[in-house]
């Protein structure tokens, strides 16, 4: 039950305080006016997922100059509490999701909307109540628990968009997921969709058996075959894959560049094997390849996406569920590289 004085409410929060570190995420309570904008919507946060962003954040490698205290988490799942006087979008009841970028609407982002972020530089999600403009939210695909649903905004509608705007997938073409994580496995799940075979790699036999399960045509363990371009050249009858959903960066990025086809497209979302690194161009001129970066996507890309995960009933992989005081545990967790699929924080 949240608390209320004079019109103030004791919003429950966890916030990164004083200085960046695991040890210095704690939590806390913060005033929120029960006063509401004409556009704005006071939502009961009851879920969030977790992303390596957001493990970057608190530990002070994402943004060092992050002002704090800071609430973290970018994802987001909820129900309308209250709405303001002018909204026309939501009403009390409703499940939604905050969208990351609160200001991007539709098309190509501009500056203003990549500063407009939750979970840094604005706050973000791991809170029991948060205020969002009507335009700042999506209704929640409705076969979907809010704990599943949380997983959407950000790794779902950034594996959306690699495969589906950028990626150009038709049926029949090859798509490489790297690994098993939130991104990729949501690749899989959206190449598939669109009739594609997939290729997938990760360091664990386990993993890519359950991997099989979701629809994976080809797997390969890159411990054990650390020349894994040339398998994926093979499972591609020498062509090379039509998109490669790049999530290690600078230290898979010349092994991607070696397995894409020519004028195929590497989708660069994650730095998880290094962000900085000496690269050579000349494959990438050589053979055409566009190598995309994918920044999550607009309001329109996560009614899009939410579209289609709603007709074709697709069912986000979750892969633990951590409760309200688990949270350093929960960014534990993520930072082991253990999970299949998503990791989530449900408070209800």
């Amino acid at each position: 039950m949240i608390l209320k004085l004079r019109g103030i409410m004791l919003n429950k929060v966890w916030e990164i305080q004083g200085s960046f570190g695991l040890e210095n995420l704690k939590q806390s309570t913060r005033e929120l006016s029960e006063s509401l904008a004409p556009k704005e919507v006071l939502v009961r946060l009851t879920a969030t997922s977790l992303n390596y962003r957001d493990y970057l954040m608190v530990i002070g490698t994402y943004n060092p100059r992050q002002k704090l205290p800071l609430i973290p988490c970018s994802d987001g799942a909820g129900v309308v509490e209250a709405v303001g006087s002018e909204v026309t979008l939501w009403k009390k009841g409703d499940r939604v999701l905050p969208i990351f970028a609160q200001k991007w609407m539709d098309g190509a982002p501009n500056m203003d909307n990549l500063r407009s972020t939750l979970g840094g530089p604005n706050d973000g999600c791991l809170a029991q109540y948060g205020k969002f403009s009507e335009s700042g939210l999506v209704a929640t695909p409705s076969h979907l628990t809010d704990a599943e649903a949380a997983t959407l905004g950000c790794a779902g509608l950034t594996a959306y968009n690699a495969v589906v705007s950028f990626g150009g997938i038709e049926p029949g073409a090859d798509v490489l997921c790297l690994g098993t994580g939130g991104v990729s496995l949501f690749a899989l799940q959206f190449a598939k969709m669109m009739g594609a075979r997939v290729i997938i790699t990760s360091s664990s036999d386990e993993k890519l058996a359950r991997a099989k399960t979701l629809g994976a045509d080809e797997t390969i363990n890159y411990s054990t075959k650390t020349n894994w371009e040339r398998d994926v050249r093979k499972a591609t009858k020498m062509a090379g894959a039509d998109l490669i959903i790049e999530v290690g960066g600078a230290g898979t990025m010349p092994k991607s560049m070696m397995s894409v086809k020519p004028y195929g497209t590497i989708a660069l979302i994650g730095v998880l094997a290094g962000g900085e690194s000496s690269l050579s161009l000349y494959p990438i001129l050589m053979q055409g390849v566009k190598v995309q970066g994918v920044i999550v996507g607009s309001r329109a890309d996560f009614e899009r996406m939410n579209r289609a995960i709603e007709y074709n009933k697709i069912k986000p992989v979750v892969d633990k569920v951590y409760g309200w005081n688990e949270v350093p545990e929960a960014l534990q967790y993520l930072q082991t590289g253990k999970h299949f699929g998503k990791v989530v924080v449900s408070w209800e």
